[in-house]
């Protein structure tokens, strides 16, 4: 596991070769994706920035982007409005990228948050919310911007899932109703479960088939991203019991926002994981197969060390990911 000495030596030697030229952001409004943000920025490189926001967000979000501007004359950041839960507006934001970009060096993914103590509530295309943030708008802005990821660059195109990596189990995945609809079946913990296997049985699936990019799911461990807080309902016994204790709570054990955004920096950029991005001299990363050195799918856990967690992945990978990878495919087509 590297060392945070390691990680920031790493990241000091990013430079315009070694950054990601082009990057789309989804979800980094907020919360880790917006800490990695700054960081990327905070290189000095010449970058190219999409960052996918809410229409509900641009207000709060300029300010941010004029500091970024300011920060780094050199980086462009482009605001790409969408309303991305709905899978209609995944496709329509892909889609205009790939008018202008022909390759994306880096897909960083950490839309949504977790539905601790809320009732299910559906977009309205039927998707359960915070399971069309985590898991089916972040496989579409993945098989969508594939072709542009895959194109020849420095190094290969990287895609990053923020949400669970390597807390995966065998049996965590309900194949038998795979989107919780059935009556009693719907949890907050029990969804942000099922989503986080979805998450790890895909990307492998897509690793696989694409050994030329270079996927990570990363669990973050408790960073003060205050997303706990959208996981309520305000004004009930829940939200009272989040806003005394449980962010107090976090907030006391919570990673320091400088820590975390170093190591995603180092996540998206280290040949620790995979082929290319800022040489890794020592022992590089193994992916989900075991394998060192090479692309593949990455579990990271929070202080940015591999987990392979290898004979789950295995047991997932034999019984759930087929059945997993259709039904996907069954509700991404019409959007596809």
């Amino acid at each position: 596991m590297p060392s945070h000495a390691e990680i920031l030596a790493s990241n000091s030697l990013l430079n315009d070769t070694t950054t990601p030229l082009i990057s789309v952001f989804v979800g980094a409004t907020s919360g880790i994706g917006k800490l990695t943000l700054q960081a990327l920025v905070a290189t000095g490189a010449s970058t190219r920035i999409y960052l996918i926001g809410r229409p509900s967000s641009l207000e709060r979000t300029q300010p941010f982007i004029d500091a970024l501007h300011a920060l780094n004359p050199r980086a462009t950041i482009i605001w790409a409005e969408g309303e991305y839960s709905l899978l209609s507006e995944t496709r329509r934001i892909c889609d205009d990228i790939l008018t202008k970009e022909a390759r994306i060096d880096l897909l960083f993914l950490t839309a949504g948050y977790a539905p601790m103590f809320t009732e299910r509530a559906e977009t309205e295309e039927g998707i359960e919310i915070t399971q069309s943030l985590s898991y089916y708008s972040r496989m579409l802005f993945v098989m969508k911007l594939l072709p542009a990821l895959k194109a020849k660059g420095e190094a290969p195109g990287r895609v990053i899932s923020v949400l669970g990596g390597g807390l995966e189990s065998a049996s965590g995945i309900a194949l038998d109703d795979i989107d919780l609809k059935k009556p009693g079946n719907f949890s907050g913990p029990g969804m942000q479960k099922q989503n986080l296997g979805l998450n790890s049985v895909a990307l492998d699936k897509l690793a696989e088939e694409n050994p030329d990019v270079v996927f990570v799911h990363a669990w973050p461990g408790w960073v003060d991203t205050g997303n706990v807080h959208r996981g309520v309902k305000e004004g009930t016994v829940w939200s009272m019991f989040v806003k005394w204790f449980l962010a107090p709570l976090i907030g006391l054990v919570a990673i320091r926002d400088e820590v975390a955004a170093q190591r995603y920096l180092f996540e998206a950029t280290s040949g620790y994981f995979g082929g290319g991005g800022v040489e890794w001299k020592g022992k590089a990363g193994v992916n989900v197969k075991g394998e060192e050195g090479r692309n593949g799918l990455f579990l990271v856990n929070y202080k940015a060390g591999c987990t392979p967690n290898s004979k789950v992945m295995e047991a997932l990978r034999e019984k759930a990911r087929d059945k997993v990878w259709e039904h996907t495919v069954r509700v991404l087509e019409p959007y596809s």
